[in-house]
């Protein structure tokens, strides 16, 4: 099969990123009513559980941030071996458990969910198929409405798994500002396509090989780019939180080794950039989207009205960007090798 693509060919993930705001949009207009009723069904929870995979794993490590940080209770990612594998039995008769598939259809997802079901947990599945198996066996599930994505490379999907748990999060705990920051994003994502990140790719054309750097929420961001330029590029990166890059990772940044430092307009924004200044005084070629670094280069950036979607919009102008490096490096972003869109796993 020939997994080139021409430079002059719109790929379809370069039209799936540029349907990302009408996504979220679609979603917004679509879903906000039944999810504001599956919040109140939702109750109290002891505690949050996630079950997912791959990207969708990312979108539930968003919201593990989120909901410890502005809801003040505990997510937990649940291991789908534990349950389809080994046969374990986790203790989810309190928790609240939101189980994230775009196909709905993974095995090990689905023994999770089944699993607590029968706990008599809650358990929500946000799905991108409305009748899989997944929205069948879920107490109450979520269509994403991100519509039909055929690139391997999930972006849209991605997106609107991450705005349906915000969406929910922010019904449960009553915050308006949240919820009122939710309801911008179609524009903001929309400005974000047009962020110029071509600054990145000679560094990472040298090297071959990179560091995605982030806190909290941006983390997840972190682990989401991270997986992409594998999946896409055929380029070696690692996610790490600003802080825990610091504590080993480091020693290997010199002479040029690029780093892609993705800042948030929050508490821990201080903080990265100071690694991020850090690691361009030792030699490295530092990226960042944040103004407040001195050495590192700046990127350009979308700034919202709330740290949860700063940190959400950034993973669009990302996109933008990795689209068009997977061309620039021949390959077709479409077809990684050895990969197919649904993946399923036991």
């Amino acid at each position: 099969m020939d997994t080139t693509a021409k430079p002059d060919t719109q790929t379809h993930m370069r039209r799936e990123i540029e349907e990302i705001p009408e996504a979220a949009a679609r979603l917004l207009n679509g879903a906000s009513a039944r999810i504001g009723d599956i919040a109140k069904q939702a109750g109290t929870p002891v505690f949050l559980a996630s079950v997912a995979r791959g990207s969708s794993d990312h979108a539930a490590a968003f919201l593990k941030y989120a909901a410890e940080i502005h809801l003040g209770v505990a997510m937990a990612s649940l291991g789908p071996s534990v349950s389809s594998v080994y046969k374990g039995r986790v203790n989810l008769s309190q928790a609240l458990v939101i189980a994230i598939s775009q196909s709905g259809a993974s095995p090990d997802i689905l023994s999770v969910v089944q699993s607590a079901k029968e706990q008599g947990a809650v358990t929500i599945g946000l799905t991108n198929t409305a009748g899989s198996e997944l929205a069948r066996l879920s107490t109450a599930s979520v269509d994403i409405h991100a519509g039909p994505e055929r690139s391997v490379a999930a972006t849209k999907s991605f997106v609107n798994s991450v705005l349906a748990g915000l969406l929910l999060l922010a019904e449960m705990a009553g915050d308006e500002a949240l919820l009122e920051a939710l309801r911008q994003v179609p524009e903001q994502f929309e400005k974000a396509i047009s962020m110029d990140w071509r600054a990145l790719a000679e560094p990472l054309e040298k090297r071959g090989s990179l560091y995605v750097i982030g806190r909290g929420p941006g983390l997840a961001i972190a682990h989401e780019a991270a997986l992409k330029f594998k999946e896409t590029c055929r380029i070696h990166a690692e996610a790490y939180s600003s802080a825990e890059v610091m504590h080993g990772p480091v020693s290997i940044v010199e002479d040029g080794y690029p780093i892609l430092a993705l800042g948030v307009r929050d508490a821990a924004e201080a903080g990265l950039a100071d690694a991020a200044d850090r690691m361009a005084g030792q030699g490295g070629r530092v990226f960042a989207t944040t103004a407040r670094v001195t050495r590192a280069e700046k990127l350009p950036f979308v700034s919202t009205t709330h740290p949860l979607t700063d940190a959400l919009v950034q993973i669009v102008s990302f996109y933008a960007f990795i689209e068009g490096f997977a061309r620039r490096r021949g390959f077709n972003p479409d077809l990684p090798r050895h990969l197919k869109k649904v993946t399923q796993t036991v």
